[in-house]
């Protein structure tokens, strides 16, 4: 059985799944509508969740909005592609022997790596191990192959991955990834930060979808913009 204060953590950091009548929640929902108009010019199977620095709730987002789009009823894998400082095994108290690492190293099986979660329809890879050189693995056939496979089982992949000024991991990644959402926290990312981040990006032919700006403040008078989603 859970303790009380890890019960309330995981709550808290999956608030669209055990408050998904909150205002937070729905405005992860406002996300994933914005995403779902952003498919006009074509589909979006697959989608990168970063930031520009470490602490700016990129994890979250993308747990959260893993859990909206399998509350569609589509079939969401979240990927863990974070091989520096995973967190997707915290956040959904899953084991993390086998994972992204052991199913690129032929380690474990796809079945093996793929875990699911409270939340139905939605499945979870976690990091697996982490690997010494994770934009090495992150970069490799191994990795193509296996997003290639993926897309033929899943409706939708999310990929968590490391902030962009960090390393080059998530740029490694965007080539692989239909759209990038760009996490921000309001009063703590310099907006110097946010703009080199975007470019790094753009160089990497990263379709940028848009921008969540998280932790603002709320308000009585506007109380439905804790997350605010827009289009580039």
């Amino acid at each position: 059985m859970l303790k009380p204060s890890k019960q309330i953590s995981k709550q808290r950091h999956l608030i669209a799944f055990y408050k998904p009548k909150s205002t937070i929640a729905e405005q992860y929902r406002t996300i994933r509508t914005n995403i779902d108009f952003s498919q006009v010019s074509g589909d979006l199977k697959t989608m990168m969740i970063t930031s520009a620095g470490p602490g700016e709730g990129k994890s979250t987002t993308a747990a959260n909005l893993a859990a909206v789009m399998a509350q569609q009823g589509k079939h969401v894998l979240l990927i863990d592609a974070d091989l520096r400082k995973p967190t997707m095994h915290y956040t959904f108290r899953l084991s993390n022997t086998h994972g992204l690492t052991t199913l690129l190293t032929k380690k474990s099986t796809f079945d093996e790596a793929i875990q699911n979660t409270e939340a139905e329809n939605l499945f979870v890879l976690t990091s697996g191990p982490i690997p010494p050189n994770p934009a090495e693995l992150l970069s490799s056939p191994a990795m193509i192959s296996f997003m290639n496979h993926a897309l033929t089982l899943f409706d939708t992949v999310l990929l968590d991955t490391p902030p962009v000024l960090a390393v080059t991991d998530a740029q490694l990644l965007a080539n692989l990834c239909d759209g990038t959402v760009l996490v921000v926290r309001s009063g703590a990312t310099e907006k110097e930060a946010a703009v080199k981040a975007k470019d790094l990006l753009v160089k990497a032919k990263a379709r940028i979808l848009g921008v969540v700006l998280n932790g603002r403040p709320v308000s009585k008078s506007d109380s439905h913009y804790y997350y605010y989603y827009g289009n580039e």
